[in-house]
């Protein structure tokens, strides 16, 4: 009787240790399109006041980054 109430108790804090595993990693910056600049602000969480990074991705697709990666604010403009 234990058993048969363990196991599926187990498995579901199991995938509920997996899910919350794989949606606590910090946001990826989304691709920058080709022929255009990017800018990719990166934050220590969402209140956006503390600045942690910076991703600058150019129009001949030249990157530079700076600092850590957090939450993103993300800016496109055409070249």
């Amino acid at each position: 009787m234990i058993r048969r109430v363990l196991t599926p108790l187990l498995a579901t804090l199991l995938a509920a240790a997996a899910v919350t595993a794989a949606t606590a990693s910090p946001a990826q910056a989304r691709a920058c399109r080709i022929d255009h600049t990017c800018v990719t602000t990166f934050y220590s969480d969402g209140t956006y006041t503390t600045v942690v990074g910076e991703l600058y991705e150019d129009c001949a697709g030249n990157r530079s980054m700076w600092g850590t990666r957090g939450v993103p604010v993300f800016v496109e403009t055409p070249c």
